[in-house]
């Protein structure tokens, strides 16, 4: 098992770098069966003009943008990146996009009227620590909007213990987080906590408390 956590960052860096140019045709069948729906209904909650988006990967969200949005969009992979770019640029959106590790925002504080991550903190090796780093860049009246996969509860939440291991090894991601504890260590106070299926996915909506 890996120890650090900037071997722990690094590992996670790498194997998004490594997937990203088939990334959303891995995803494919999900999107247009569940994620799709979801991101729309994700972007919907933000509210404000000034919008960070931790961990845009190759820029899924983004069709879902309103117009006059102002967003910064950050991931921590460069291919991800680029792919972001792409996508945004063939929208004709106006996102500026950083390299960034979601532990680390190289940010100023109380600057986001509004923040999302769509299925990010089952890979952010410290996820009260980059969850933090959202409270402190958005503003007091700010709001957080998560859309993540989570540990279920009862016997398959153990199912999910015991593979949790061999898909971290393969892909970086845990399986078995329980995000929306995270979430309030971090200094949030849930608003809407909202199944979407299984137990297994969940919006997540919260304001610094």
């Amino acid at each position: 098992m890996l120890k650090g956590l900037k071997n722990k960052t690094e590992y996670v860096k790498s194997k998004y770098d490594r997937v990203a140019p088939f990334y959303d045709f891995y995803e494919l069948f999900a999107e247009i069966l569940f994620f799709k729906r979801w991101r729309k209904l994700a972007v919907s909650k933000l509210k404000g003009s000034k919008v960070l988006e931790v961990g845009a990967g190759t820029g899924k969200n983004f069709p879902y943008y309103p117009r006059d949005l102002k967003a910064l969009a950050t991931d921590i992979s460069e291919k991800m990146i680029e792919r972001a770019e792409k996508r945004a640029a063939k929208l004709n959106l106006p996102i500026k996009l950083e390299k960034m590790d979601a532990q680390r925002l190289l940010l100023k504080e109380n600057s986001f009227d509004s923040a999302l991550s769509t299925f990010v903190f089952c890979s952010v090796p410290d996820p009260v620590k980059g969850l933090k780093e959202i409270k402190r860049v958005l503003k007091k009246d700010g709001v957080a909007v998560f859309l993540e996969h989570v540990r279920p509860s009862g016997f398959l939440g153990k199912i999910f213990d015991f593979l949790n291991p061999f898909i971290y090894r393969a892909t970086g991601v845990n399986i078995n987080r329980d995000t929306v504890r995270n979430i309030q260590k971090a200094g949030f106070k849930i608003v809407e906590d909202r199944n979407l299926l299984l137990g297994i996915f969940k919006l997540i909506t919260a304001k610094p408390s």
